[in-house]
């Protein structure tokens, strides 16, 4: 369903019609880690719910173990919203999409809201979890996602982490392509003295596979310190030497966003050039 989406939002554009308010599409792992946060109600739900699974699987034919979900958050007066609604279903008729309701749609965004709180409890059982995100035109975002959840993988196996979760979503949508979120959480071993480290490193790894899958070095969580090695590569040497120049000029002291953006190997040229001046 994710793909029907982008899909459909070409077709939207084109008839000039207002977009979603909010949009997330997620792919199977985090639809099966959604479900896992479900609560336990009584029978009655229970016997629902196997109602809603045999549908979906016997009589629509759905493997669960390869349906993603978009979620999607409609805004505006009565007559907009049922318009808006009535046409994004009728194009997911088309691709075989099947409408989950307004209280799996509520659920979705509950995820969003919780799952930092649920990286934090996870500390408390040895599981070390985050998220980065980047953002990426629309004919490269399928084989980014599958690109670095791929290298993710292959990182994994060759440290020997046995139990961990590769996810990813698009979590913004634009007329030219898509903010794309990975969440990677990792239960590290007895034996491993350095945890965060170990997360950084595949981290960075993965980092890496984004940006030669055609993805940006970030959406909007910025550059900083701890993304300042990609800077180079995602600018050039000439934005570097622009960058240095204006802050030659206007902060000949490097005393505003210090050690951001520039290499600690930058930083060192930054300043034997500010001293010759």
């Amino acid at each position: 369903m994710a793909r029907l989406y982008f899909l459909t939002l070409k077709w939207v554009s084109v008839v000039y019609v207002r977009l979603p308010r909010g949009d997330v599409k997620m792919d199977n792992e985090q639809f099966h880690f959604g479900q896992g946060l479900k609560v336990e109600h009584g029978l009655v739900s229970k016997f629902i719910d196997g109602l809603k699974k045999f549908l979906l699987t016997k009589v629509k034919g759905y493997d669960l173990m390869k349906i993603s979900v978009a979620t999607l958050l409609f805004e505006g007066d009565k007559e907009e919203v049922e318009r808006l609604e009535k046409l994004i279903y009728e194009i997911a008729d088309r691709y075989s999409g099947l409408k989950a309701g307004e209280t799996n749609g509520q659920k979705g965004y509950v995820l969003t809201y919780v799952i930092a709180y649920i990286r934090d409890l996870g500390l408390n059982y040895g599981i070390i979890a985050e998220s980065f995100e980047t953002s990426v035109p629309w004919d490269k975002c399928e084989s980014l996602c599958n690109n670095v959840k791929a290298c993710m993988h292959a990182e994994c196996k060759k440290h020997g982490i046995i139990y961990y979760l590769v996810s990813c979503r698009v979590t913004q949508t634009y007329d030219a392509g898509a903010c794309v979120y990975f969440y990677f959480g990792l239960r590290w071993n007895s034996d491993c003295s350095d945890p965060v480290g170990l997360y950084e490193e595949i981290e960075n790894k993965a980092r890496d596979e984004i940006l030669a899958s055609g993805g940006s070095i970030s959406h909007h969580h910025g550059i900083g310190k701890i993304r300042a090695k990609w800077y180079k590569q995602s600018v050039s040497s000439i934005g570097v030497n622009l960058y240095k120049s204006a802050k030659l000029e206007l902060d000949p002291k490097n005393t505003f966003g210090l050690n951001n953006l520039l290499t600690e190997e930058d930083q060192i040229n930054f300043e034997t050039l500010n001293s010759k001046l």
